[in-house]
C-alpha cells in the first residue's frame, strides 16, 4: 500500500509534536533566573545588617514556623477570607453592572460613562480611608476597600465579552427559541464564560496587592495586619517571610490552577 505512513500522520485526531526542546529550555531558564535570584539574595545578605536584609535561611526558618503557629495560621486564614469574599462580592456586582448597561439599554450611559469610570479612576487608598472613616477598623474596611477596587476590572472584562459576542450565534440563538431567559443562560453564559474567568483571574492577582494595604492601615487581623506589627517591632525577617509566602501562594494557585483551566477553555474555543 504506498503512501500509507504519509497517511497516518494526517489521520484526524493526530498529534502534532510539540518543540519539547523549546519548552524544557525555558524551564531551565527560569530555574536559572530563580537560582541567581538567590544567590543574590543570599550574597547582598552577607554585606548589610540583618535588619536590613535577611538572608534566605532565616527567612525560611520563619517561613516554617508560620506553618506550626497557629496564630500566624489564623492570620493567613483570615487574609484568604478577605479576599476570597471581596473576589466574590467584587465579581456579582461588576458582572451586574455590564450585564445592565448591556440588557438595560437607559443605564447604559450611566454606568459605561460615568460609574465604570469613576470607579475605575477612583484611588484605592481613597477608597481604603473612605472605609476607615465608616466602618472603623475591621474586617469590613478590609473587605470594603478591596471589593471597590476590583469591581471595574469584573465590569470591564464581562462588558467586553458582552461587545464581542458573535452575532451569528446570537440569530441562530434567536431561530430556535423566543425565550429570553433560555438564550441568556444556554448561549450568552457559555460564550461569556472566557471573559468571568480573565475577570477572576485578574482579581486575584490585585486582590494580593490590595490586601496587604488594606490590612496594613485598616484591619485588625491578616498577613497586613502581620506586617504592620513586624514593621514597628523591626522584624524583618518575618516582613521578608510573609512576602515570599505570598509570592509562592500566588505562583502555585496560577500554576496549579489557572493556568490549566486556560488551557481548558482556549482548546474548547479554539475548536468553537
Amino acid at each position: 500500500m504506498q503512501g500509507t505512513g504519509s497517511a497516518d500522520a494526517t489521520l484526524p485526531g493526530a498529534m502534532i509534536p510539540r518543540p519539547s526542546w523549546a519548552r524544557h529550555c525555558g524551564r531551565w531558564i527560569a530555574h536559572i533566573f530563580t537560582l541567581c535570584a538567590l544567590v543574590a539574595w543570599w550574597g547582598y545578605a552577607q554585606i548589610v545588617p540583618p535588619y536590613q536584609v535577611p538572608g534566605p535561611v532565616p527567612v525560611a526558618a520563619r517561613m516554617i514556623e508560620f506553618l506550626s503557629d497557629s496564630y500566624l495560621l489564623t492570620q493567613i486564614g483570615i487574609s484568604i477570607f478577605h479576599i476570597s469574599t471581596a473576589i466574590a462580592l467584587s465579581f456579582l456586582l461588576g458582572s451586574a453592572l455590564a450585564l445592565t448597561a448591556r440588557f438595560v439599554p437607559v443605564t447604559r450611559m450611566l454606568i459605561d460613562g460615568v460609574l465604570t469610570p469613576f470607579l475605575n479612576a477612583f484611588s484605592g487608598i481613597g477608597w481604603l480611608f473612605l472605609a476607615l472613616l465608616w466602618f472603623g477598623l475591621d474586617d469590613t474596611t478590609v473587605i470594603f476597600a478591596v471589593t471597590m477596587i476590583l469591581i471595574p476590572l469584573t465590569a470591564i472584562n464581562v462588558r467586553t465579552g458582552l461587545q464581542e459576542l458573535d452575532g451569528d450565534m446570537m440569530e441562530m440563538g434567536l431561530s430556535f427559541s423566543r425565550s429570553a431567559y433560555r438564550r441568556f443562560f444556554h448561549i450568552i453564559l457559555p460564550l461569556l464564560l472566557p471573559y468571568f474567568f480573565a475577570a477572576l483571574r485578574m482579581s486575584f492577582g490585585v486582590s494580593w496587592k490590595v490586601v496587604l494595604t488594606a490590612e496594613l492601615f485598616g484591619g485588625n487581623g491578616g498577613l497586613g495586619y502581620i506586617l504592620n506589627i513586624a514593621r514597628q517591632e523591626f522584624d524583618t525577617e518575618t516582613i521578608f517571610a510573609v512576602i515570599v509566602f505570598i509570592l509562592i501562594f500566588v505562583v502555585l494557585c496560577e500554576q496549579l490552577l489557572f493556568r490549566p483551566v486556560q488551557r481548558r477553555l482556549d482548546r474548547r474555543y479554539s475548536r468553537a
